[in-house]
């Protein structure tokens, strides 16, 4: 589920989504990488194999998109998916 939220808030800000296998190689000369999923929710990466990851710090794709997921599960930004179900 969180995956899948993930996809939908970068295609809507305009983020190219590609799902491929890729050589290990590239994730060292990524600009950032960020794990996700239930338990990581979007948790950055700051290096591979002890070789930072762009800056060694969360990069600007990786912040917006878990600002606009954490921002509608908080109920601080609109809900424009319709994830939330308000239990009363």
């Amino acid at each position: 589920i969180t995956r899948d939220s993930v996809i939908k808030i970068a295609k809507e800000a305009g983020i190219p989504v590609v799902e491929t296998p890729i050589p290990r190689e590239w994730l060292y000369i990524s600009d950032e990488l960020f794990f996700t999923g239930t338990a990581a929710e979007i948790t950055p990466i700051a290096s591979v194999d002890r070789i930072p990851v762009g800056e060694g710090k969360r990069g600007p794709v990786t912040k917006k998109i878990q600002d606009t997921l954490f921002g509608i599960l908080n109920g601080e930004t609109k809900d424009r998916f319709n994830w939330l179900t308000p239990v009363q």
